[in-house]
């Protein structure tokens, strides 16, 4: 078990933990969770034994391996399949110790090699290593693809795929969901109910939380305090204690009426649809958590916009995607992602945009937000529309050299120049009460964007879209960087924002709080999805099988095409005669299933033996004929095969 027993640490003159205890036992699913600052990543840091306790005692089972995702981009041409197998630290110890063994010439050293070889499972690593790969998202085509082929979010999904493919006793995930869409987060939360190991997680994803944690951390006042439950069950025991402070609970009382009003106006506004009934329910736990929200920090609203087109705009048979590359051939067409949308968008409506990975969620998005062209057809927006978009990428354009307060100007004269200047106040100590808004107060107004984290930028893209007082809202990804309590207040913005919201999220609990409806990217196409998030996490569980079965399909036509071109080319050296009929083909493949039979068999008697061997000879002797049986096993299987692909054209 892991064990702090009065530990304190300090990073700098900061005291993260005073005198904190906590016990986490053996196989517990644990969600590490408090304020940004608190401590959470220091105390990952000190699991992993790169920062020490500066008092008290701190133990980790010496025999634990341990399994982390890296933080840092990797840069390296080996195959995306070949990167993720090197996590498996035990099979690279195995394979190098093998090959240590084999040179020494040691028959003891090498029976124990062996065995470890075949325990770490070096026979299925390829196999291995590619499902956590196609889980996280990507196609069965880019499995042998460079690593440095793919973007910086691609290349992280690789990094936690690593980390994965590591046999860990202990697991810590540092936001694991952030590179994530909702179809490989709903994989990963499968992959890790099964995981049978002790696993800490730091994620502002509450549901998330809620599917892989049966035991939740709480980092409150330099202490830990240990609750039994997931997240939604610590928010209600928390809730409760909150309640039994009177004198804290008092002082909430204005901010609690006022959520309760705003619970009351959206319950109300509700409809019977599927879909809102989830936005329901969200309100309702809402109601039963408000002194735990009072508690946070940190709230905004969206201002009213200056006015409502209706609809705010329109598509007409309309194609998305991209334009050839500059260095294309002459004559190359753009590549289209979605065909044929028709549908209009409406004043107030509240649209979660739903889709697998690829499939172009976020074309659609950029192409409303003007910054793609529409490849085909036609979309006629609304008079006055003004568009507020949140884009994935959005942190990565601000100016790192530049101040919060830079922005705000620089975007008060790009706007003044545009004609687009609606009434909003603009003299610097109006910006700077602007900021004051978002927690950017005294000398944060003057930092460089540069240093700051990634929460602190999403909240200055926010403030940035607040101020120009949009009447739709196009967010994609908005919450990647943001923490539980700023995550509550987007949604409770959201919600109490006049205007119409189109969002792409996979955050479930904001797209429940915030959708009364859903449209589904999907297969080249864009329809309504009639039904909830549950629905659509089972219709992702569906597709993934699907996709599955697909690509086995497509490996077979491959190994059939494959051994066709052979016989081809065998049929162009050699003079032409009859083939093998299908009476000796089956005869054949008769004799390779027998074979087959015998030696899976002799392999299991051989792997039993090896369990119980004691003198190092026997050992060694057993660990060769293993590997010679299962070389010999794997070639009659090509065989097979091949045999099979012949029997089955012969049958067309």
């Amino acid at each position: 078990m892991i064990t702090l027993k009065n530990v304190t640490l300090r990073r700098g003159t900061k005291v993260l933990l005073d005198n904190a205890s906590v016990t986490l036992n053996p196989g517990e699913k644990v969600g590490l969770v408090g304020r940004n600052g608190a401590g959470k990543s220091s105390l990952f840091a000190l699991l992993d034994g790169s920062l020490h306790e500066d008092a008290g005692d701190f133990s980790v089972p010496a025999q634990w391996r341990m399994g982390q995702v890296a933080q840092n981009m990797p840069e390296t041409d080996m195959s995306a399949t070949e990167f993720v197998i090197q996590g498996d630290v035990r099979l690279l110890a195995a394979q190098q110790e093998v090959a240590a063994a084999e040179a020494s010439d040691d028959g003891d050293r090498m029976a124990h090699a062996y065995m470890e070889l075949h325990d770490a499972g070096a026979h299925d690593a390829p196999a291995r290593a590619q499902a956590l790969i196609l889980g996280l998202g990507f196609k069965t085509t880019e499995l042998d693809n460079p690593v440095n082929s793919f973007s910086g979010g691609w290349r992280m999904r690789l990094q936690l795929a690593r980390a994965l493919m590591c046999p860990a006793d202990l697991l810590l995930l540092d936001e694991p969901t952030n590179h994530l869409d909702l179809d490989a987060l709903v994989w990963l939360e499968a992959w890790l109910k099964k995981f049978e190991g002790t696993m800490l997680v730091i994620s502002h994803d509450r549901e998330f939380l809620d599917a892989v944690t049966d035991v939740t951390l709480h980092i409150d006042a330099a202490k830990l305090v240990r609750y039994g439950g997931n997240y939604s069950k610590f928010e209600d025991m928390r809730a409760e204690q909150m309640e039994l402070q009177q004198n804290a609970y008092a002082k909430q009382q204005e901010k609690i009426a006022h959520l309760q009003k705003f619970i009351s106006r959206f319950k109300a506004k509700a409809s019977k649809a599927k879909q809102a009934q989830s936005r329901v329910k969200a309100l309702d736990r809402m109601e039963k958590i408000a002194p735990l929200l009072a508690e946070a920090d940190f709230s905004f609203e969206f201002r009213e916009p200056a006015n409502l087109p209706n609809p705010m705009l329109s598509m007409q048979d309309v194609s998305v995607g991209y334009p050839p590359a500059e260095n294309a051939l002459e004559g190359t067409g753009p590549t289209v992602i979605v065909r044929h949308i028709s549908r209009s968008v409406l004043a107030g409506q509240r649209i979660g945009i739903l889709g697998a990975n690829g499939q172009g969620k976020s074309t659609l998005v950029k192409t409303i937000a003007r910054e793609l062209q529409a490849i085909e057809g036609d979309i006629t927006e609304g008079k006055g529309l003004n568009i507020g978009y949140f884009a994935q990428q959005e942190l990565d354009v601000l100016r790192p050299a530049d101040t919060p307060l830079d922005h705000m100007i620089a975007l008060v004269r790009e706007l003044t120049a545009a004609g687009k200047i609606a009434g909003q106040a603009t003299r610097e100590q109006d910006l700077r009460s602007f900021l004051g808004n978002f927690n950017f107060s005294g000398d944060m107004v003057k930092q460089a964007v540069g240093s700051m984290s990634g929460g602190e930028k999403a909240r200055l893209v926010l403030c940035m879209i607040v101020w120009q007082r949009p009447n739709l809202l196009l967010l994609d990804e908005p919450t990647n960087h943001l923490d539980l309590a700023t995550r509550e207040a987007l949604g409770m913005a959201l919600n109490e924002f006049e205007g119409t919201v189109m969002l792409v999220s996979h955050d479930r609990a904001l797209l429940r709080s915030v959708c009364d409806e859903f449209w589904m990217v999907s297969r080249g196409g864009v329809a309504p999805f009639d039904g909830d998030l549950d629905d659509y996490q089972r219709y992702l569980l569906d597709e993934a099988k699907r996709q599955r079965e697909l690509a086995k399909q497509e490996a077979n036509a491959a190994a059939k095409a494959a051994a066709g071109a052979r016989d081809t080319a065998a049929g162009n050296r050699k003079p032409a005669r009859p083939g093998p009929s299908r009476s000796s083909l089956q005869t054949e493949v008769d004799k390779l299933d027998a074979r087959m039979q015998q030696l899976g068999g002799e392999s299991r008697t051989l792997e039993a033996e090896l369990g119980h061997a004691a003198a190092p000879g026997e050992i060694a002797d057993l660990g060769r004929r293993l590997q010679a049986v299962n070389d010999e096993l794997r070639e009659l299987e090509e065989r097979w095969l091949d045999l099979s692909s012949q029997l089955e054209t012969s049958a067309a």
